[in-house]
Protein backbone atom coordinates (compact mmCIF):
# COMPACT_ATOMS: atom_id res chain seq x y z
CA UNK A 1 0.00 0.00 0.00
CA UNK A 2 1.02 3.37 -0.95
CA UNK A 3 2.65 5.06 2.00
CA UNK A 4 1.02 8.45 2.43
CA UNK A 5 2.89 10.23 5.70
CA UNK A 6 2.61 12.58 6.55
CA UNK A 7 -0.28 13.47 4.43
CA UNK A 8 -2.24 10.39 5.63
CA UNK A 9 -2.47 9.14 9.50
CA UNK A 10 -5.29 7.00 11.58
CA UNK A 11 -5.97 7.88 14.75
CA UNK A 12 -4.64 4.47 15.50
CA UNK A 13 -0.86 6.00 14.90
CA UNK A 14 -1.34 9.40 17.42
CA UNK A 15 -0.33 9.41 20.99
CA UNK A 16 -2.43 11.59 22.53
CA UNK A 17 -3.43 15.02 22.21
CA UNK A 18 -1.08 16.49 19.02
CA UNK A 19 1.14 19.41 18.60
CA UNK A 20 -0.40 21.01 15.67
CA UNK A 21 2.86 23.05 15.69
CA UNK A 22 5.02 20.21 15.34
CA UNK A 23 2.38 18.45 12.86
CA UNK A 24 2.69 21.06 10.46
CA UNK A 25 5.84 22.64 11.00
CA UNK A 26 4.84 26.49 12.11
CA UNK A 27 2.16 27.63 14.39
CA UNK A 28 -0.76 28.92 11.93
CA UNK A 29 -4.12 28.81 12.19
CA UNK A 30 -5.96 25.59 12.31
CA UNK A 31 -9.14 24.48 10.42
CA UNK A 32 -10.97 21.39 10.59
CA UNK A 33 -12.86 19.76 7.77
CA UNK A 34 -14.88 16.94 9.74
CA UNK A 35 -15.83 14.35 7.22
CA UNK A 36 -13.26 15.52 4.46
CA UNK A 37 -14.56 12.80 1.55
CA UNK A 38 -12.57 13.10 -1.52
CA UNK A 39 -10.88 16.66 -0.68
CA UNK A 40 -12.26 19.13 -3.02
CA UNK A 41 -12.53 21.77 -0.15
CA UNK A 42 -9.04 20.88 1.23
CA UNK A 43 -7.34 20.92 -1.37
CA UNK A 44 -8.30 24.17 -2.78
CA UNK A 45 -8.54 26.07 0.33
CA UNK A 46 -4.93 24.63 1.16
CA UNK A 47 -3.78 26.00 -2.33
CA UNK A 48 -6.02 29.22 -1.90
CA UNK A 49 -5.23 29.98 1.81
CA UNK A 50 -1.29 29.03 2.48
CA UNK A 51 -1.53 30.74 5.76
CA UNK A 52 -3.74 28.39 7.07
CA UNK A 53 -3.33 24.69 8.09
CA UNK A 54 -6.07 22.49 7.48
CA UNK A 55 -6.80 19.31 8.99
CA UNK A 56 -9.41 16.60 7.64
CA UNK A 57 -11.04 13.68 9.44
CA UNK A 58 -12.65 10.65 7.48
CA UNK A 59 -13.89 8.27 8.79
CA UNK A 60 -13.67 6.15 5.64
CA UNK A 61 -10.16 5.27 5.10
CA UNK A 62 -10.64 4.66 1.53
CA UNK A 63 -11.98 8.06 0.75
CA UNK A 64 -9.45 10.20 3.44
CA UNK A 65 -6.34 8.21 1.32
CA UNK A 66 -7.97 9.52 -1.84
CA UNK A 67 -8.25 12.89 -0.50
CA UNK A 68 -4.52 13.01 1.21
CA UNK A 69 -3.05 11.33 -2.38
CA UNK A 70 -4.29 14.55 -3.69
CA UNK A 71 -2.19 16.39 -1.01
CA UNK A 72 0.44 14.40 -1.61
CA UNK A 73 0.82 14.57 -5.76
CA UNK A 74 0.86 18.65 -5.15
CA UNK A 75 2.99 18.25 -1.69
CA UNK A 76 0.90 20.69 -0.04
CA UNK A 77 2.50 21.62 3.48
CA UNK A 78 -0.28 23.11 5.11
CA UNK A 79 -2.60 20.08 4.81
CA UNK A 80 -2.92 16.51 6.79
CA UNK A 81 -5.91 13.92 6.76
CA UNK A 82 -6.50 12.26 9.42
CA UNK A 83 -8.65 8.35 9.21
CA UNK A 84 -11.12 7.56 12.09
CA UNK A 85 -14.27 8.73 13.95
CA UNK A 86 -14.06 12.62 14.51
CA UNK A 87 -15.98 12.24 17.82
CA UNK A 88 -12.93 9.97 18.59
CA UNK A 89 -10.76 12.98 17.28
CA UNK A 90 -12.16 15.88 18.93
CA UNK A 91 -12.27 13.91 22.23
CA UNK A 92 -8.38 12.64 22.45
CA UNK A 93 -6.34 14.62 20.17
CA UNK A 94 -7.14 18.17 19.73
CA UNK A 95 -6.65 20.53 22.46
CA UNK A 96 -9.13 22.60 23.68
CA UNK A 97 -9.02 26.18 22.15
CA UNK A 98 -6.45 25.13 19.51
CA UNK A 99 -8.86 25.57 16.25
CA UNK A 100 -9.89 28.58 14.29
CA UNK A 101 -12.77 26.71 12.57
CA UNK A 102 -14.79 23.58 12.02
CA UNK A 103 -16.30 23.13 8.52
CA UNK A 104 -19.04 19.99 7.49
CA UNK A 105 -20.11 20.22 4.77
CA UNK A 106 -23.21 17.71 3.71
CA UNK A 107 -22.82 14.88 6.50
CA UNK A 108 -24.69 12.06 5.97
CA UNK A 109 -28.02 12.67 6.83
CA UNK A 110 -28.45 8.85 7.61
CA UNK A 111 -32.25 8.20 6.34
CA UNK A 112 -34.12 5.89 8.68
CA UNK A 113 -35.52 6.80 11.42
CA UNK A 114 -33.74 4.13 13.25
CA UNK A 115 -30.32 4.97 12.25
CA UNK A 116 -30.72 8.64 13.38
CA UNK A 117 -28.89 7.88 16.46
CA UNK A 118 -25.97 7.31 13.96
CA UNK A 119 -26.01 11.00 12.71
CA UNK A 120 -22.75 13.63 13.31
CA UNK A 121 -24.69 16.10 14.51
CA UNK A 122 -26.02 15.79 18.11
CA UNK A 123 -25.85 18.00 21.20
CA UNK A 124 -22.58 16.13 22.44
CA UNK A 125 -20.72 16.87 18.97
CA UNK A 126 -21.78 20.57 19.48
CA UNK A 127 -20.08 20.40 22.99
CA UNK A 128 -16.88 19.22 21.49
CA UNK A 129 -16.25 21.43 18.70
CA UNK A 130 -17.16 24.19 21.14
CA UNK A 131 -14.24 22.60 22.85
CA UNK A 132 -11.63 22.75 20.40
CA UNK A 133 -12.77 26.15 19.12
CA UNK A 134 -10.70 29.70 19.80
CA UNK A 135 -13.22 32.30 21.13
CA UNK A 136 -14.25 33.78 17.83
CA UNK A 137 -13.60 30.23 16.11
CA UNK A 138 -16.74 29.89 13.40
CA UNK A 139 -18.51 27.13 12.24
CA UNK A 140 -19.43 26.08 9.10
CA UNK A 141 -22.49 24.05 8.43
CA UNK A 142 -24.09 23.46 4.90
CA UNK A 143 -26.39 20.42 3.78
CA UNK A 144 -28.61 19.78 0.94
CA UNK A 145 -31.13 18.09 3.20
CA UNK A 146 -33.69 20.23 4.86
CA UNK A 147 -34.93 18.72 7.71
CA UNK A 148 -31.24 17.87 8.58
CA UNK A 149 -30.19 21.32 8.60
CA UNK A 150 -33.29 22.71 10.58
CA UNK A 151 -32.07 19.87 13.95
CA UNK A 152 -28.48 21.30 12.79
CA UNK A 153 -29.60 25.24 13.59
CA UNK A 154 -31.36 24.36 16.09
CA UNK A 155 -28.39 22.04 18.19
CA UNK A 156 -26.35 25.15 17.37
CA UNK A 157 -28.75 27.57 18.07
CA UNK A 158 -29.61 26.70 21.64
CA UNK A 159 -25.81 26.22 22.58
CA UNK A 160 -25.20 28.97 25.18
CA UNK A 161 -21.25 28.95 23.70
CA UNK A 162 -22.31 30.14 19.83
CA UNK A 163 -24.08 33.23 18.51
CA UNK A 164 -25.21 32.85 14.36
CA UNK A 165 -23.79 35.01 12.00
CA UNK A 166 -24.96 35.35 8.22
CA UNK A 167 -24.08 32.76 6.04
CA UNK A 168 -22.24 33.23 3.00
CA UNK A 169 -24.07 33.79 -0.33
CA UNK A 170 -24.62 31.10 -3.39
CA UNK A 171 -22.35 32.42 -6.33
CA UNK A 172 -22.59 30.84 -9.33
CA UNK A 173 -19.56 28.27 -10.02
CA UNK A 174 -17.05 30.10 -12.79
CA UNK A 175 -15.84 25.88 -13.48
CA UNK A 176 -16.36 22.37 -12.37
CA UNK A 177 -14.13 23.00 -9.48
CA UNK A 178 -15.00 26.05 -8.19
CA UNK A 179 -17.41 24.92 -5.39
CA UNK A 180 -17.04 23.60 -1.61
CA UNK A 181 -17.06 19.46 -2.57
CA UNK A 182 -17.62 17.43 -5.24
CA UNK A 183 -21.38 16.62 -3.56
CA UNK A 184 -22.10 20.27 -3.51
CA UNK A 185 -21.34 19.95 -6.89
CA UNK A 186 -23.40 17.16 -7.51
CA UNK A 187 -26.78 18.52 -5.95
CA UNK A 188 -26.48 22.44 -7.33
CA UNK A 189 -26.11 21.00 -10.76
CA UNK A 190 -29.04 18.61 -10.11
CA UNK A 191 -31.16 21.83 -8.73
CA UNK A 192 -31.17 20.81 -5.44
CA UNK A 193 -31.49 23.99 -2.71
CA UNK A 194 -28.08 23.98 -0.30
CA UNK A 195 -28.32 25.37 3.18
CA UNK A 196 -25.76 27.27 4.60
CA UNK A 197 -25.57 28.10 8.14
CA UNK A 198 -22.55 29.87 10.20
CA UNK A 199 -22.01 29.81 13.96
CA UNK A 200 -19.28 32.21 15.99
CA UNK A 201 -17.40 30.47 19.39
CA UNK A 202 -18.48 33.20 22.02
Amino acid sequence: MLDLRPWFLTLHDLDGVVDFAKLFGNDRPVELDVGCGRGLFLVNAAVEHPEVNYLGIELDYREGRHSAKKLQKRRLPNARVWGGDANAALDDHIAPASVAAVHVYFPDPWWKRRHRRRRLFTDVFVERIACVLKPGGIVHVWTDVGEYFEVMRALMDHSERFEPVPPPVEKPAEHDLDYRTSFERKRRQSGCAIHRGRWRRK
